[in-house]
């Protein structure tokens, strides 16, 4: 198990918690880690930027200017993507960035960002992340008594720490079902409630162990079985 130790809110150690290490303590991949930052950033991205073409500028309903001697190269439309306004060529089109991440390389990632922090020394786990007024200079007196510059902060349903952690420029906030590879890689410290380690330890380690369990196969009774209902 990965042994780490617990804090209060003014940084007095007030015991030790066993996360399991096949989640905090395992070899780094910074590989699976890239691909899943990669796969979170392009699904955030909107892909509406547009272009018109050659066929979609208004104008250019006659020849800008006769054939020869002019000197200049010949052009049938001022709509040409030679000419100024006219189309794009080849310019973006509204399109979908999405890309496929199975479930389970997610889960490889959240493991890997988790335990590499870890293993810098950069997870701070607190007993009990209870304040004494939903206001951001509570939330920035715990932080700045850790000394901790840039922080994602991660807590079960805490509405005063939600609340209160609004307004912090370098610091976030987020609940256990939310938190993400692409936020624990881009934040210098990871600060958890006790309640949120061990949520996270019992859902990766827990998803990591059914990965390896093979389903069950069906008898020839059962099929036989099924087959006769249907």
């Amino acid at each position: 198990m990965a042994l780490v130790k617990v804090y209060n809110t003014k940084k007095q150690e007030v015991g030790e918690v066993d996360l399991p290490e096949s989640v905090f303590n395992i070899e780094v991949s910074s590989a699976i880690i890239h691909q899943a930052v990669v796969t979170q950033l392009a699904g955030r991205r909107r892909g509406t930027a547009s272009t018109k073409t050659k066929a979609e500028v208004r104008g250019g309903g006659r020849k800008p200017f006769r054939q020869k001697g002019t000197g200049n190269a010949r052009q049938g439309s001022t709509r040409s993507p030679l000419m100024p306004g006219g189309g794009e060529s080849f310019g973006p089109k509204p399109r979908s960035y999405f890309k496929t991440f199975p479930k389970k390389m997610a889960a490889a990632a959240m493991r890997s960002a988790l335990s590499d922090k870890f293993g810098s020394e950069r997870l701070v786990v607190i007993d009990d992340f209870k304040l004494g007024a939903a206001k951001t200079k509570e939330v920035a007196a715990v932080l700045t008594t850790f000394g901790l510059n840039k922080a994602l902060i991660v807590d079960g349903n805490n509405k005063d720490l939600e609340l209160a952690s609004r307004n912090l420029e370098r610091h976030k906030y987020l609940r256990i079902e939310g938190v993400n590879v692409y936020d624990v890689v881009n934040h210098d410290w990871l600060v958890l409630s006790k309640s949120a380690a061990l949520a996270l330890g019992e859902r990766l380690d827990g998803e990591k162990k059914g990965a390896n369990v093979p389903k069950a196969k069906k008898t020839k009774g059962e099929t036989k079985a099924k087959a006769v209902k249907a």
